[in-house]
């Protein structure tokens, strides 16, 4: 907030300063006269000293000084006002609220211009019903310029806008109490951009040095963040400018907005470098699908690592800058970056998206979007059933304030949030904060699921595509690549039932069930995925082939792994399998195995309607003959009843 005083204006400005006044006898009826030129000498050059430092950040020295003029002259009106704006430049809103109402009970029509800056106070106290009946006053002041009623309606609407937003949200109970990270992360200098892997015990954030911005890591070690480093390896920036950047959920890549580098296609381009045994790796322009001439920043890696979405400014959007997703291919390549549409996208400017760990909520700050002021808000969205994104929602006071608000992220656990900003208690400038998020603006309950694709003879890790269905409604919620070693992490709304589904070459696929609805949130489940090399005798158990009670008709969500059958025989044309079908002891022997017989015929013939040849396929019913559990229980029973795929020859 600038420092504005009308006595700085009689001294700049003397003669157009004296007709001010002289306009303002037209309207003075029942208020005590304050003249400023009748102000104490030395009371007026002490004042003038304090200007000065003030404009000069000197602010503690300037709030001494005009203490010390207030002594001399206690009815400086001048000197009030301008306390008051100081104040409000070191968010202290409450002491410059004090210092505003001093001055409008030393005279109230001198000081009805102030009553603009005085609703930016109260709003900045969270006192918006008081905001909005100031600025209702100061709209009507006779004769206001275009320019100032055009800032108070501007004004009004925000106000007006958060009572709203105050009396349909339950805000009363909600603690925010932003903790600063301490000095093994902040400096004097500025730090921002945290972004933080799912288990919380890594964080990356950018530190602006010496005109030079460059990234650093830190390591939550038994509750407490130690020392943050430079990053290790070639991707340190500072030789151009490396600012926005995101780690992956699982530690293992960095994506980065990086400035002015000799391959780049723009001003800002976005790179990404991957986490080696030698550090991070010299980072990769991500290429044209993504960047351009213009400027990109900002960028989010899903948790998946298949969705990666930043803010550009390239024409074609709906505002200044827009927040774009691109698509990683099957082949590992990012599809061409498409526009996340008008649910997210203003006539405004979006930026600093970030999707969480559940890859449903997108978190991101907007001017477009009706917020507390002129700068950037923060909201949240909701990816919907059918892909389309929910209308973004403002975090609400005192997350968004009538400042500018930056970027947030939020952890895997969904409630705590971590931002930038230079709060009362910075460390110099920007510093790192962390908050509890209000409940109803929290993203989705997740698990998190690890584990490794590896094969199953030799042990050794596997790289395969991961995919996670709903076993409920058989929707695809996640395609995955594992690393080079085969490992894996993926995060997941909890109350489902999951499938784990991996096709690989040269291997027999994988299909289970996991059970994971009642698993709490929060949670780590480890599910590590054996791949059986394609050999004489190697056979797998077809979990997701079913069948009602002593029938052998095929159930409708039988299709899915039937097809991932049909799949591996396109795939290996040489490949001949048996199906053989198997049943629990309950019943007579004969009947078990006229009923195992009959559903793997079921099976062989759903694969010769595929297109798959009758003489590479043979059938066999075991009935009750070879159990890999105990009839004793229904558990056993279960896993009894089964239908397996065997090789016969490759």
């Amino acid at each position: 907030m600038k420092i504005i005083s009308s006595l700085t204006s009689y001294i700049q400005h003397r003669t157009s300063y004296i007709l001010f006044l002289l306009l303002l006898t037209s309207y003075i009826t029942n208020a005590q006269w304050y003249d400023p030129l009748k102000v104490n000498t030395k009371a007026t050059d002490i004042y003038l000293q304090a200007i000065a430092n003030a404009q000069n950040g000197k602010l503690p020295n300037a709030i001494k000084m005009m203490n010390d003029a207030l002594k001399i002259e206690p009815k400086f009106v001048d000197a009030y006002i301008s306390l008051a704006a100081i104040y409000a430049d070191l968010k202290n809103y409450n002491e410059s609220v004090v210092q505003y109402e001093k001055a409008f009970a030393l005279d109230e029509i001198y000081t009805r211009p102030s009553l603009l800056p005085y609703s930016i106070t109260l709003a900045g106290s969270g006192k918006f019903d008081n905001a909005l009946t100031a600025v209702n006053t100061f709209l009507a002041i006779p004769k206001l310029n275009d320019r100032s009623i055009k800032a108070g309606q501007f004004r009004k609407k925000t106000y007006e806008f958060a009572v709203s937003y105050e009396k349909k949200h339950s805000l009363k109970n909600y603690i925010f109490n932003p903790r600063n990270l301490g000095t093994s992360i902040n400096t004097k200098d500025p730090e921002y951009y945290p972004s933080i892997t799912i288990d919380g015990k890594k964080m990356v954030f950018t530190r602006r040095a010496n005109g030079k911005e460059d990234f650093f890591e830190t390591e939550l070690i038994n509750g407490q963040w130690n020392t943050a480093k430079p990053l290790e390896g070639n991707i340190s920036t500072s030789k151009y400018d490396g600012g926005a950047q995101n780690i992956s959920q699982d530690g293992q890549l960095i994506t980065f907005s990086g400035c002015s580098f000799p391959e780049g296609y723009g001003s800002c381009d976005l790179y990404i470098s991957r986490l080696t045994k030698q550090g991070w790796s010299k980072p990769e322009n991500l290429g044209q699908n993504i960047n351009s001439e213009f400027w990109e920043t900002s960028p989010s890696l899903s948790s998946d690592k298949r969705e990666l979405y930043f803010s550009s400014s390239v024409p074609g959007g709906f505002g200044g800058s827009d927040i774009w997703v691109s698509h990683r291919n099957a082949n590992g390549k990012w599809g061409p970056a498409l526009n996340l549409g008008p649910e997210i996208n203003s006539a405004g400017n979006e930026g600093s998206p970030f999707i969480h760990a559940d890859n449903q909520t997108l978190y991101f700050n907007s001017n477009g979007h009706q917020g507390y002021s002129e700068k950037s808000d923060l909201f949240v969205s909701h990816k919907q059933p059918d892909g389309k994104w929910s209308k973004p929602e403002n975090l609400g006071y005192p997350i968004n304030t009538t400042d500018e608000e930056g970027s947030l992220i939020v952890a895997s656990d969904g409630k705590t949030a971590y931002y930038a900003s230079d709060r009362a208690d910075t460390k110099g400038a920007l510093d790192i904060y962390t908050f509890e998020l209000r409940a109803d603006v929290r993203p989705a309950k997740t698990l998190w699921v690890k584990g490794k694709v590896f094969d199953k003879k030799t042990l050794n890790g596997l790289p395969s595509s991961v995919e996670l269905v709903d076993v409920a409604n058989k929707q695809l919620i996640s395609k995955l690549q594992t690393d080079e070693d085969g490992n894996y992490l993926v995060t997941l709304p909890v109350g489902k039932d999951y499938a784990f589904n991996v096709n690989r070459k040269g291997y027999l696929f994988y299909s289970e069930n996991f059970n994971l609805a009642k698993n709490a949130s929060d949670s780590v489940y480890q599910i590590d995925i054996p791949l059986q090399p394609i050999v004489a005798n190697a056979s797998i158990i077809l979990k997701n082939v079913f069948f009602d009670t002593k029938q052998t008709q095929l159930k409708p969500e039988s299709v899915t792994e039937l097809d991932y059958v049909v799949l591996l025989m396109n795939e290996n044309p040489k490949l001949k399998v048996q199906i053989g079908g198997h049943t629990d002891n309950v019943g007579k022997p004969a009947d078990n195995a006229k009923l195992s017989l009959g559903r793997a015929v079921a099976v062989v013939n759903y694969l010769l309607g595929k297109g798959i040849k009758n003489d590479r396929l043979t059938f066999k019913g075991f009935g009750e003959t070879k159990p890999i559990a105990d009839n004793k229980s229904e558990q056993g029973r279960a896993l009894n009843r089964r239908t397996e795929l065997s090789v016969v020859s490759n």
